[in-house]
């Protein structure tokens, strides 16, 4: 049977960081050692504010650049129709009210989606011999395949919480050390403004350049930890529908036929009647 292949979330991240981190550093880096004199006022650049923010700009655009790549990941994965695909329930529903299982199980094969994982991992545990035709059982299989596809997906929307942590801790490291440098230029008998403006600049840039990671990272990881905690919810109402419809105990539009499952009823005889 031919199953396609998952693709690993690492793998992903990690191919996207390549990518952005070779453009962004050299950008930086760029801007960081260029010798031209600062621009004055509304006349200084995006890239001139990070050259400000000294060396610690660097490791906030490095978080920058794992939450970009983790957000168009979430963007493409945490989606409730790639979770539970509708043509896929559709068919699913239509198998399962029949009782294909091998049809069934063979679909979920060569389906990439949680949907297919969970009810591929239940039909393979139905058995037309057992009780209920082994439901318990199958019930088990489809919780622990929920988790297995819940799991990778749910760490890789904390890595957003995980950027918006450590980015304003970042900023704020990069504004002790300013303010550091330019105590240290007090203490030195230097008191102009030209002379403290440098690390009051380290302090402030890196500050707002930790926020301006932070506030974004924050608000896509309570939107796709939303997202996704709604799409398994409801994936897992599906999947017992499902083997509610196996077992005959609702029909496909989820109500209960009028006598619903019934299992045969073991009547004991009295011998002295």
């Amino acid at each position: 049977m031919n199953m396609k292949t998952k693709h690993h979330p690492m793998r992903f991240l990690l191919a996207a960081l390549c990518a952005l981190s070779l453009l962004a550093m050299t950008a930086g880096t760029a801007c960081a050692e260029s010798k031209t004199p600062p621009k004055e006022g509304k006349d200084k650049s995006l890239l001139d504010k990070y050259s400000e923010g000294g060396p610690w700009m660097h490791p906030i655009l490095l978080t920058s650049i794992v939450a970009v790549a983790v957000g168009v990941f979430c963007a493409i994965k945490v989606r409730k129709a790639e979770i539970m695909p509708p043509a896929l329930l559709a068919q699913l529903k239509d198998m399962i009210s029949q009782r294909q299982v091998s049809e069934a199980f063979r679909l979920c094969r060569s389906q990439n989606s949680a949907l297919a994982a969970v009810m591929g991992a239940a039909m393979a545990k139905a058995n037309f011999d057992a009780d209920m035709y082994n439901k318990p059982a199958m019930e088990a299989a489809a919780a622990e395949a929920l988790a297995t596809e819940e799991t990778p997906l749910g760490t890789m929307v904390n890595y957003l919480n995980v950027c918006a942590q450590i980015a304003p801790m970042l900023g704020l490291f990069g504004t002790v050390v300013g303010m550091i440098e330019a105590f240290d230029l007090l203490a030195a008998g230097k008191a102009e403004p030209q002379d403290l403006a440098s690390g009051i600049g380290v302090a402030m840039i890196t500050t707002a350049g930790g926020l301006m990671v932070a506030i974004p990272a924050m608000s896509a990881y309570f939107y796709f930890r939303g997202t996704l905690t709604n799409a398994f919810t409801d994936l897992q109402k599906q999947a017992s529908l499902l083997l509610d419809i196996f077992t005959g105990e609702k029909d496909t539009a989820g109500n209960r036929p009028p006598t619903g499952y019934t299992q045969p009823v073991q009547t004991m005889v009295d011998p002295n009647s």
